[in-house]
């Protein structure tokens, strides 16, 4: 018998020189890692993902959700054939539950969204996708992220051949005077600044917040560079501090909102969203459409549509919520904010600031979601983090994954969502022998 593995059949190996230069990038690595690191080391306290918290997981529970679903589509006097189709077959392309999707929007967010702005998509990475192809359409077209930033956003553009540009970013959000100096400097190499990728809610990484002017002010900035923003918001509803959406205050159509279901239902279900409202000309000389319509038909050729038994759980989840998900997230938020809390307060036990071997040890204080960073005397790369696992115990995130410079090359990122207070606790007391025996490396 003849098989694959006989060295006279075996395949020739394609040159990588002949793949997509991103697919040769360390960055497209990052994801997998975050995914995969705490299985590696499984008696490790754990750090590094930004998995939610498990705790309130009911498997019995997503039935239920499906059939709460589509008794809703009975109550709306759909035949049982069409109950079927809507379960079993494709489905619209932008999404079935738009409706349900906007209902939320106003409930959790104050935000007056016409369904017809919504695409439902899988995942909020594939909203990401569906908007940079939209809107980036050649070689002088750039994109800029608040740096730090999400490596889902650097990595799409990356796989899209879209060059990003880094923005500083602080306590405030996205330093404005850089963005300005930036905008005009691009333009005057002939480039085009599209849009500015935004985290104003428990950012990731860094889990910082804007307060409600800076989003005030970011939104004048955006009008007079002719800028769209593109807010990302998966967090916000962990905050302990309650400040609307730049959607919420957008009177220009500047933001596109994108939403994931995510952190605030579960992961499994591959659901997210984006609210584009901007009006795009007809090309025959008709009335404007909006750019979600554009964004479904990029769609319709990546996932066709997003599963409607995904849709359909997480519309049963809606609609046993009273529509929102802000409320019944509420006990989870305290969670997160416990957890983090907890890993604090045994770093300011273990790491006192007036000690000299915590000199250059400092870390932030979000009001809320999953995120916060550490500063260390230290180059915080992969050497360091498999010493950390195999040999205190302790998992963490690079910073460096999420700068397209040399910025965090001494910063690490801690996650707060998956781990208990009690295990936060004891990883703080791991990571803070790390650090101390560490310092200075």
């Amino acid at each position: 018998m003849t098989t694959t593995a006989d060295a006279t059949h075996r395949a020739v190996a394609l040159p990588r020189s002949a793949l997509h230069p991103s697919l040769s990038e360390p960055l497209l690595d990052t994801m997998t890692f975050l995914n995969e690191v705490t299985l590696r080391y499984p008696q490790a306290v754990s750090f590094a993902p930004g998995r939610p918290y498990e705790g309130d997981f009911d498997v019995a529970r997503v039935p239920g959700y499906i059939e709460t679903y589509l008794d809703h589509l009975r109550g709306r006097g759909l035949s049982e054939e069409r109950v079927r189709t809507a379960l079993y077959q494709y489905g619209e392309t932008a999404g079935q539950i738009r409706d349900l999707v906007a209902d939320m929007l106003q409930i959790d967010e104050g935000m007056t969204v016409d369904p017809a702005a919504v695409v439902v998509t899988v995942g909020c990475q594939e909203a990401v996708l569906l908007v940079l192809r939209a809107l980036f359409t050649g070689p002088d077209d750039v994109l800029l992220v608040d740096s730090p930033s999400y490596v889902g956003v650097t990595g799409a553009a990356s796989l899209l051949g879209i060059d990003v540009v880094p923005v500083p970013g602080g306590s405030n959000g996205p330093d404005l005077t850089e963005l300005a100096r930036t905008v005009a400097e691009l333009t005057a190499q002939g480039r085009r600044v599209r849009a500015l990728y935004v985290v104003p809610d428990c950012s990731n990484p860094t889990g910082v917040s804007m307060g409600l002017q800076d989003r005030i002010t970011l939104l004048e900035a955006a009008g007079r560079l002719g800028l769209l923003l593109l807010e990302d918001n998966p967090y916000g509803v962990f905050s302990s501090v309650r400040r609307p959406t730049l959607k919420a205050l957008d009177a220009e159509q500047r933001v596109i909102y994108l939403g994931s279901f995510a952190k605030t239902a579960f992961p499994g279900a591959r659901v997210g969203f984006v609210v584009a409202d901007q009006p795009v000309d007809s090309a025959d000389g008709g009335a404007p459409g909006l750019l979600a319509a554009e964004l479904a038909k990029v769609k319709s050729m990546v996932t066709v549509n997003t599963p409607t038994l995904s849709q359909a759980a997480i519309a049963g989840l809606l609609l046993s919520n009273g529509g929102g998900l802000r409320a019944a997230n509420e006990a989870t938020a305290r969670h997160y904010q416990a957890t983090m809390r907890a890993l604090r307060e045994a770093l300011a036990r273990e790491l006192p600031s007036d000690r000299p071997e915590s000199a250059g040890v400092r870390w932030n204080d979000p009001d809320g979601g999953f995120f916060l960073t550490l500063d260390v005397p230290f180059a915080a790369d992969e050497e360091a983090l498999r010493v950390s696992a195999e040999q205190y115990g302790v998992i963490w995130t690079p910073m460096r994954y999420f700068h397209l410079d040399d910025a965090g090359d001494r910063r690490i990122r801690l996650s707060c969502s998956a781990v208990t207070t009690g295990q936060a606790t004891e990883g703080a007391a791991r990571l803070a022998r790390f650090v101390k025996d560490r310092g200075g490396a």
